[in-house]
């Protein structure tokens, strides 16, 4: 583990925020002055693919970055575009309906929720 990348990680641990490369490299340039943003990017492929973080890709220009890799639910908002953690269990009965119905090995599911966050409705009104 580099310390690029441990930083990298603890900037993601840090925060429930859900935040994109761009904020991860401002944080990160406050820890080690000189990280670029190419860096970053790389060392959050190397985070994802050794499992520690999650991706959240929502088909928009940028990625989100997770530092919970845990099986959780996320929402987002449609009118600010925070992405928040639900808790809630993952449903685990749901893979083994997809699996007996289609017969696929089904190592894991992602659910989203959209709609309004708390403080977007409380705009509306």
């Amino acid at each position: 583990m580099t310390r690029q990348r441990q930083t990298i990680l603890e900037i993601l641990r840090s925060t429930s925020s859900h935040p994109t490369a761009d904020w991860i490299h401002a944080q990160a340039r406050k820890r080690i002055s000189n990280i670029s943003l190419g860096t970053v990017y790389r060392n959050l492929k190397v985070l994802k693919e050794m499992g520690e973080i999650v991706e959240l890709d929502y088909g928009s220009t940028f990625s989100r970055f997770d530092g919970n890799p845990i099986s959780h639910y996320h929402f987002v908002c449609e009118e600010c575009g925070r992405v928040y953690d639900i808790d809630l269990p993952v449903d685990q009965g749901l893979e083994e309906k997809v699996r007996q119905r289609t017969g696929f090995e089904i190592r894991s599911h992602r659910t989203e929720f959209y709609g309004l966050c708390l403080e977007c409705q409380g705009r509306k009104d």
